[in-house]
Formats: structure tokens, C-alpha cells, sequence
């Protein structure tokens, strides 16, 4: 919940890396929480088959989605790539391929182009360049 919480503290910094945990915990939290919204959205009748949204889910979509966007190019930045590359999901099917597989890759080692990296914060030093 700690990441989660943090990634909202974050709620529209697009500056700095965010290690895999930070971004994997994030999307779990938003994914558990929609879908208990999902459900309370069928249940109150507040659901809209044709849009296939309620209310509490379309405003937690909204809340949701600039610190999304930032945890994601936070996530980019620390595998050396800009943020930009989250257009790339809008390819269909591959650009959602395409984002996974560099979601999933490790930190680049040591100091990039966007900061330090995050996983020397609080102990280790970060590995050399």
C-alpha cells in the first residue's frame, strides 16, 4: 500500500525513475481498487452497460489517470527511456506488448540521463556506470 500511496504522492511528477516494485504495486492497488468499484458500481445500479463504466470507476479512472501516466515514464526513465515511449501504447496489442516488456526490465545500473538510481535510495549504493 506504501507504493501505491507513494506513487499518489507523487501525483504528477514526471521528473526521476521508479523502480519496478514502485510501478508493479501501483498498477495492482489501481487494478484491486477498480474492480471493487466495478462491483459496488453493478450492485448501487450506478453501472452503464453501453459504456461499460460506472460512476465510482469512471472517477476513479479520472483520479487515477495523470499519476498513471507519471509512475509509467517514471518506469521509462529508469530503463533509459523517455516517457514518450507510453505513446507507444497506443498501437493496438503491440504497443501494449511493447510496454509490458519495458516495464518489466530491470533499472539501468548507476546514474542515467534521468537521475540516480532509485534502488541506491536507503542502502545500497547504486552500481557503478
Amino acid at each position: 500500500m506504501d507504493w501505491f500511496l507513494g506513487a499518489l504522492r507523487k501525483y504528477a511528477v514526471f521528473e526521476g525513475r521508479a523502480r519496478r516494485r514502485e510501478y508493479w504495486f501501483y498498477a495492482l492497488f489501481v487494478v484491486i481498487i477498480s474492480v471493487v468499484l466495478n462491483i459496488v458500481d453493478r450492485v448501487t445500479g450506478t453501472y452503464n452497460a453501453m459504456y461499460e463504466t460506472g460512476l465510482l470507476g469512471g472517477l476513479f479512472a479520472l483520479a487515477v489517470l495523470i499519476p498513471s501516466l507519471a509512475v509509467g515514464a517514471r518506469r521509462l526513465h529508469d530503463t533509459g527511456r523517455s516517457g514518450w515511449w507510453l505513446l507507444i501504447g497506443l498501437i493496438p496489442i503491440v504497443g501494449a506488448i511493447v510496454l509490458i516488456v519495458f516495464f518489466v526490465i530491470d533499472s539501468q545500473p548507476g546514474t542515467n540521463a534521468y537521475g540516480p538510481n532509485p534502488k541506491g535510495v536507503g542502502g545500497a549504493a547504486p552500481a557503478p556506470a
